[in-house]
């Protein structure tokens, strides 16, 4: 599917400068590069002991192309660390896929960027710093296989659904299984968003997502909270996952932001067990920093997080962290 998808991206290109305007006035094709980078120095300290280190987490390199008004096509390479500590970078193919959209109407085909976290992640904005809730801790992928459609029926509610292979932009299918969600998002006055989202995979113990979110944003300040819940986690039947992510974020001055998050992620005990299947992986996060953008594309935040796990047994885990995000 992925050569297809590609190979769709070049039959595109070719008839790409006979498209014309709604308006009888010829339209121009272009294109742009695209590439994100995030960095960071990072110290940790846990149990009197202490790590530092220089990491490269992630660089993103692409291309966008509008074939007409209507019609865009985005190839994009994702080239990061897989396994923290490995001293190796591996390039995955994020996106290739092509997009039609309209004054109401988008439709994405190929290797899409899915729908379960993209407004959660896009209201914290902070990507490069840390990843949004399911995103951190695996209720999903950021990308996939598959189709997707959103509609804007007004002003203030839009819906959208989604079709993807279900594991994810660096797994090919390897069953017959798909996964399969809607949401719905209403934004009732400036500012504020509400938004309800719920996928499931076709299987015998079929791994449902219920994700929630409620955000409000101004000038000078945005506040946001979400709550997910995965049950059947990993399609073994009786795993639950549960947890909810706060944030806020204060501008004081210009080009600088000063940001706060916590969550809380938590799992159920199998049946016959005493502990928590996910005990070693459940826990609390508290996050808080100050982001400075001293030019466009350039952004560096100094922040502190504190992990306490929630087996009672595990040292808290106290990181410093300085994050640079170049992007064209």
């Amino acid at each position: 599917m992925k050569k297809g998808s590609i190979l769709l991206l070049w039959v595109l290109a070719s008839v790409a400068a006979f498209a014309q305007s709604e308006n009888g006035k010829e339209f121009q094709p272009s294109g742009k590069v695209l590439l994100n980078v995030f960095s960071n120095f990072n110290t940790s300290f846990s149990n009197g002991t202490n790590a530092s280190a220089f990491a490269l987490d992630r660089v993103y390199f692409g291309y966008q192309y509008h074939f007409s008004e209507n019609l865009t096509g985005k190839l994009n390479l994702d080239i990061g660390n897989p396994e923290s500590g490995k001293l190796e970078m591996v390039a995955y193919i994020k996106n290739a896929y092509v997009e039609y959209s309209n004054q109401r109407l988008s439709a994405f085909f190929g290797l899409i960027s899915t729908t379960q976290f993209k407004v959660q992640e896009g209201f914290w904005g902070y990507r490069y710093i840390e990843k949004s809730f399911q995103d951190a801790y695996k209720l999903g992928s950021s990308a996939d296989l598959g189709l997707s459609i959103a509609y804007e029926f007004t002003d203030w509610l839009s819906a959208d659904g989604i079709i993807v292979n279900g594991e994810g932009y660096k797994k090919v299918q390897a069953d017959n299984d798909f996964r399969a969600g809607a949401g719905v998002t209403l934004t009732p006055i400036k500012g504020l968003i509400l938004r309800g989202y719920f996928d499931a995979m076709s299987s015998v113990n079929a791994q449902t997502t219920l994700a929630t979110f409620a955000g409000y944003k101004n000038k000078v300040f945005s506040l946001g909270a979400e709550y997910n819940q995965q049950q059947n986690v990993g399609k073994v039947g009786g795993r639950t996952l549960s947890g909810v992510s706060a944030y806020a974020t204060v501008k004081p001055v210009k080009n600088i932001q000063v940001f706060a998050r916590f969550d809380q992620l938590g799992s159920n005990p199998m049946e016959g067990a005493s502990e928590n299947w996910n005990i070693s992986n459940d826990g609390s996060l508290i996050m808080a920093g100050i982001e400075y953008q001293p030019v466009k594309g350039v952004k560096l935040a100094p922040n502190y997080r504190l992990w306490s796990s929630a087996d009672g047994q595990t040292p808290a885990r106290h990181q410093i962290f300085l994050n640079l995000e170049l992007k064209l």
